[in-house]
């Protein structure tokens, strides 16, 4: 069985981070492990507090999983420090890991800042060149790009900046009243759109993270990158559209929403 291996931090409400992964890992048919940079207090309405893993045992947990059950693709989502970035990039480097997928999570569907500001340089400096893919949406991708997205030209603008940048694959998300759904990959320079039908459920908690678990679950199983996206579009459509519908705020998705459930 084909693995992966998120690094995140764990949402206490089971729609986003680490929870969010192992769903999306596991039900698109790959072995999910984890390593966890934080933990945090949080559900649909917010983030109520952060605790930090420390660079060392985040190190542990990464020699632990490498050592033994080594993944066939990483994805990384919140890290909020330099020094835990730092960390995983030299454990990254180390093993050589590959299919390396990074959601730059800096802000939280809430709008809780989840990055502190030094982390993006960091980012950017050590993580993002090991990177195979990273997905930012637009306003990360305004912050990695040093550029203002207001259109579809200013997307692939922005994206074709990243990808020179970094030298990695980037997948720029839509929505922020762009272009709804529709996402941009520019791999090598090369631009395409991946047209999305926009459902209208405001329960979005956790769309980011899943996503990338699935482009990573993907890639994992040797799927092309481009079909890894679309996978994983295709997925998260369907996640969406079952419409659940929990807690006061921006609540979770159905992950597994392709199984028969019965209600009693």
């Amino acid at each position: 069985m084909r693995t992966a291996l998120s690094i995140a931090g764990s949402d206490s409400c089971g729609g986003a981070g680490i929870q969010a992964d192992i769903k999306t890992m596991t039900m698109n048919g790959v072995y999910a492990m984890t390593a966890i940079t934080a933990l945090t207090a949080q559900n649909t309405t917010g983030v109520f507090g952060i605790q930090e893993s420390t660079p060392d045992f985040l190190k542990q947990q990464l020699d632990a999983v490498f050592e033994d059950i080594f993944p066939d693709a990483v994805k990384i989502g919140m890290v909020s420090s330099s020094e835990l970035i730092g960390a995983i990039a030299d454990r990254l480097r180390y093993y050589l890991a590959k299919n390396i997928v990074v959601d730059p999570v800096m802000v939280s569907t809430s709008e809780a800042r989840l990055m502190k500001t030094d982390a993006v340089e960091t980012l950017e400096k050590e993580l993002l060149p090991l990177a195979t893919l990273v997905t930012p949406n637009i306003p990360e991708a305004e912050v990695l790009s040093q550029t203002e997205i207001k259109s579809e030209g200013d997307m692939e603008n922005a994206a074709r900046i990243i990808n020179e940048k970094f030298g990695c694959a980037v997948l720029l998300k839509g929505g922020h009243s762009v272009n709804d759904s529709n996402d941009l990959l520019v791999k090598n320079g090369e631009a395409r759109w991946f047209k999305g039908k926009r459902i209208d459920n405001p329960n979005t908690h956790g769309t980011g993270c899943t996503l990338s678990s699935a482009i990573a679950a993907n890639l994992a199983k040797g799927e092309e990158l481009e079909a890894a996206v679309q996978k994983a579009k295709d997925y998260i459509s369907g996640a969406l559209g079952a419409m659940l519908d929990l807690g006061r705020g921006s609540g979770p998705m159905n992950h597994a929403f392709c199984l028969t459930q019965t209600e009693e």
